[in-house]
């Protein structure tokens, strides 16, 4: 992660933060990508987080001086907030021009624009700091989970395309697994947390055969299968002393990750006979119909 400086007194990454957040919140999309918007997910993450769930922590008196000692200092080296300088004496009217005569108001919104922005990116780089990897390792009932879960959502709002929300689906649904292994022996949390991978691998499972049928072309249907092979070895051993409500439970999801193999093959064999691009769908992506000649 970037070092905080970095973050706090970038204005470019000050300004695409700016932009993220607000997308997030509903507002308008800019169509633009940049290199820092990974980086910048965390932030965005606990910006949603502080808007709807506000900390309650008291904040210590040292804490807040300093913190107002910092913004200030910033201020008034931006030039925020300050007085205007006094003036030179005026120029006759005839010389002044409509561009100077809105240079004061348009230097002003961009001063209040930058303090804005800073205090935004001040309190998310400091509530962010240490939350976000402490989240990392949170399991469903854990306080930071929450934030977990946000994190991810960020990240799928950031993508750029259907091949890489489908990639972050397949790798939240690893996230859950890990999060399952942590829960055996909870018959309500194991099969929640279960439920929840299940889901998220029919996401990105309908993302990426989709993908494949648009593009009639199988790459991300190699993604799907190395996916399946992998999972499918990890769901396995679950099993390993697992209660008998628990195996059941993880017997479901060993057969959903059989049925996307069966998907991904079907969608393969259609894409190399050329076959049109199927019309039907279901929670696997798209249907497609037998190549002629096969039964």
């Amino acid at each position: 992660m970037p070092a905080v400086d970095d973050i706090l007194f970038s204005r470019r990454r000050a300004e695409r933060f700016a932009q993220l957040l607000d997308e997030a919140n509903g507002g308008r999309r800019h169509h633009v990508r940049s290199r820092v918007d990974s980086q910048l997910a965390p932030l965005v993450a606990v910006g949603q987080r502080l808007s709807v769930d506000p900390p309650t922590a008291e904040v210590s008196p040292d804490f807040r001086t300093g913190l107002r000692a910092m913004l200030l200092a910033t201020a008034e080296r931006e030039g925020m907030g300050a007085p205007p300088a006094t003036a030179e004496p005026a120029a006759p009217r005839a010389a002044a021009t409509s561009r100077g005569s809105l240079l004061p108001a348009v230097t002003a919104r961009r001063a209040r624009a930058r303090g804005a922005i800073l205090v935004g990116i001040a309190a998310g780089a400091i509530a962010v700091s240490g939350i976000s990897a402490a989240s990392e390792n949170a399991v469903p009932g854990d306080a930071l989970y929450g934030m977990k879960r946000s994190t991810e959502r960020a990240q799928l709002a950031l993508a750029s395309s259907d091949v890489s929300r489908g990639q972050l689906f397949l790798d939240f649904a690893r996230t859950r697994l890990g999060e399952a292994a942590e829960l055996r022996g909870d018959r309500i949390g194991y099969s929640a947390v279960l439920d929840d991978m299940d889901a998220d691998t029919r996401q990105g499972i309908r993302l990426l055969t989709a993908a494949a049928v648009q593009r009639a072309e199988p790459a991300s249907l190699d993604t799907v299968n190395a996916f399946v092979a992998s999972q499918r070895r990890a769901v396995t051993n679950l099993l390993d002393g697992a209660s008998r409500a628990d195996r059941e439970r993880t017997r479901r999801s060993l057969a959903l990750l059989d049925s996307i193999r069966e998907r991904s093959d079907s969608v393969r064999a259609a894409i190399a006979c050329g076959l049109p691009a199927p019309t039907g769908s279901d929670a696997l992506g798209p249907t497609p119909t037998t190549c002629p000649g096969e039964r």
